[in-house]
């Protein structure tokens, strides 16, 4: 998507909010991988989706500087809960802070991997944005672990194209490719669906 289309875009569909606003400029300026953030599109794209399943219970895997973890709130049934894992313990304060605000939110900082099976499950929403090597094992120890009709969300799918470049065989292509594979292969399971948002961002529903 060229700038012209994008800012057009982002002009003709809800304002961001000035927090997160300021938090998008904070993580721009202070953060080694600033592009990791959500940012407008795709946080109210979060936001709308997490709003349509009003979810009592949500797990966010990968944090990073708090932005999506905060549109997903937005949806959240005012007695629900959202837990989020980061791996980066350097950023634990920060997000602590950034979270104190809305008690809902649970920060955990970790393995994702090992951190799934510890927390309680029956999960509504769950989304996925952490170590793209991992993604296919986080699918599967989430699925026993979602409520009935819940709702999976997979960031960076389609992960710069690399998915279709035959000449890109590093670790988290591979890991990317892999998961779509495992995705398609569990029609009996999943009903997925991948949207051309940003790096690519795949829907799935929990049968």
């Amino acid at each position: 998507m060229d700038n012209e289309l994008e800012s057009y875009i982002l002009s003709h569909i809800a304002d961001e909010p000035a927090r997160l606003a300021a938090l998008d400029r904070y993580t721009q300026l202070h953060h080694l991988y600033p592009h990791q953030c959500s940012g407008h599109l795709q946080g109210r794209v979060l936001s709308f989706l997490s709003q349509l399943k009003a979810p009592r219970r949500i797990l966010e895997l990968g944090t990073f500087t708090g932005y999506s973890a905060l549109c997903l709130a937005e949806g959240l049934a005012p007695d629900g809960e959202l837990h989020t894992v980061e791996h980066n313990d350097e950023d634990a304060d920060t997000l602590a802070e950034l979270f104190s605000g809305d008690p809902r939110i649970h920060l955990h900082i970790g393995d994702a991997a090992e951190l799934i099976g510890r927390l309680p499950g029956d999960w509504d929403l769950a989304f996925i944005d952490a170590n793209k090597r991992e993604y296919s094992r986080y699918l599967s120890l989430l699925l026993p672990r979602m409520a009935s009709g819940a709702l999976i969300i997979a960031d960076n799918t389609l992960w710069a194209g690399k998915v279709t470049d035959p000449d890109a065989t590093d670790a988290q292509t591979r890991g990317i490719r892999e998961f779509n594979d495992l995705v398609k292969s569990m029609a009996a399971d999943l009903q997925p669906v991948i949207l051309p948002l940003r790096d690519g961002m795949t829907l799935l529903r929990v049968k």
